[in-house]
């Protein structure tokens, strides 16, 4: 079997075999094609990179278009399997090396990368989120500048307000060119407390919603309570790692949840009643209201409020 790991720069890329040679190839069109025409007379069975912002992403797209299994895998994993291997010097040769070894001990399942279509609306996504931030910290500033400034911040704030605006509508149309994006759009919708960026955002981080089960989505996301025990010592467990921007969006969703989703109302109410921690609390209807929306997008079926039956 032949495992290949590539190390990622924004100029080159370096290439180990795992057990054999390494080499270096730019990182454009024209390495990518050497790239490929290197890799035919391997065959390998797995590829593995690390994501490195948008510099791994051409290789990545090019690689599975060409039908070779790509596993874009977390660093983290990659540096703790360097440290139980002992090793501890980094350079790019020997992060492509390490890279090929930890696809050959490992073997990471490859997944299919977003379409161009979901990049597009994650990049939408993506901005708006930072004309928010940045429209915060200048209102922010405005508040305590001396007048010598304060033009020069509230012309800016106007610019982002009408950026703002502006990026709105292209993410609506952009939904809209989309009959399928349209219906899981309004499907997401439908649930009390999940509005329209909350929608958006779902769709474009999260394209494995309603596909996978109640327990693997909420791993991904990074709300599922981790087990911490050891012999007889029982551990707190706790929740960490995933997908940081679809969990953040999840709290605000939840945190409304909770005084306006029946469902999520009743399991927030009836947690802190048994005693628990309103952080943990609040946790509990992010996980449920994950996957209420993963049986959703799997059934396609609406939001219906539950009623009690009665004898």
């Amino acid at each position: 079997m032949s495992f290949i790991g590539i190390d990622v720069s924004a100029k080159t890329l370096d290439v180990a075999v795992e057990g054999g040679a390494t080499w270096q190839v730019t990182n454009d069109a024209a390495g990518l094609a050497t790239l490929l025409a290197q890799l035919g007379p391997l065959a390998p069975d797995l590829i593995v990179v690390e994501p490195t912002g948008r510099y791994h992403q051409l290789l990545a797209t090019t690689c599975i278009q060409a039908g070779l299994p790509v596993a874009v895998v977390n660093p983290r994993q990659v540096r703790d399997f360097a440290r139980s291997m002992g090793q501890l010097a980094k350079t790019d040769r020997l992060d492509a090396a390490l890279l090929a070894r930890y696809a050959a001990r490992v073997q990471p399942v490859p997944r299919a990368l977003p379409d161009e279509a979901t990049r597009e609306l994650a990049a939408l996504v993506d901005r708006r989120r930072q004309l928010v931030d940045m429209l915060k910290a200048e209102r922010q500033r405005l508040e305590h500048a001396r007048a010598s400034v304060r033009g020069s911040l509230t012309q800016h704030i106007r610019f982002l307000e009408q950026a703002l605006a502006d990026a709105n509508t292209d993410l609506d149309q952009w939904i809209e060119q989309s009959p399928v994006w349209q219906a899981q759009d309004a499907l997401l919708q439908s649930v009390p407390g999940v509005g329209a960026q909350t929608a958006h955002l779902l769709l474009a981080h999260l394209p494995e919603l309603g596909t996978l089960s109640r327990r693997a989505i909420a791993k991904l996301v990074g709300i599922a309570p981790l087990a911490n025990d050891s012999g007889r010592f029982r551990g707190q467990r706790s929740c960490w790692g995933g997908r940081a921007e679809v969990r953040h969006m999840l709290y605000m969703a939840a945190l409304t949840g909770a005084r306006h989703n029946p469902v999520l109302r009743d399991c927030y109410q009836r947690l802190l009643a048994a005693g628990k921690p309103p952080k943990l609390a609040l946790m509990a209807c992010m996980r449920r209201l994950l996957v209420i929306l993963n049986t959703m997008m799997k059934t396609g079926r609406h939001w219906t409020v539950p009623t009690l039956s009665t004898p």
